[in-house]
Parts: C-alpha cells; sequence; structure tokens
C-alpha cells in the first residue's frame, strides 16, 4: 500500500513492517503507540525503523495514519494507561 509520510512515497505492506519490527525491542511508551504481534512499539520508533528518516521528520499522525491504514491496532496512549481525573 502507498503511503507518504514526511512528503515521500512509500509501498508498505503489513508483513514488511512485521519483519522489520521482529527482533527489535520496544522503547519506552510515552504517546502515541501501535500494536505490533504481541509487542507494543511508539510510532515514532516504528516510523524511523521503516523509513530510515529521522524522527524529526515526520509526525506521529502520519506513522498512525500509515500503521491503520496497513491494519495495525494503533493508541494513541500507551494501553493501560491510567488517566487522572479531577
Amino acid at each position: 500500500m502507498r503511503c507518504v509520510i514526511a512528503r515521500y512515497p512509500f509501498d508498505l505492506e503489513k508483513s514488511e513492517v512485521e519483519n522489520k519490527m521482529a527482533g527489535v525491542r520496544p522503547e519506552d511508551l510515552t504517546g502515541a503507540c501501535v500494536t505490533i504481534g504481541r509487542k507494543v512499539f511508539p510510532v515514532k520508533q516504528v516510523g524511523e525503523i521503516i523509513t530510515r528518516q529521522d524522527r524529526r521528520d515526520f509526525t506521529a499522525f502520519e506513522v498512525t495514519r500509515a500503521l491503520t491504514r496497513l491494519g495495525f491496532t494503533c493508541h494513541a496512549t500507551p494501553p493501560g494507561a491510567t488517566t487522572l481525573s479531577s
């Protein structure tokens, strides 16, 4: 599927993303994240690996949109994160 991230077109497939992320250790979750297999990754970490671009070159929204179109489950906050209510 053709996805545009940081103004560059990428032809991505779900299996390709899964293969690239296999064996990668997820970083600490602080914001938007995606479930790939049984692991939860920050979307910026995934975007950096699949595009080989610096994280500052794209937004979390761009990567989230592309990963959602590929069929991955994306989260605005880490699963299980609690929110404080006043």
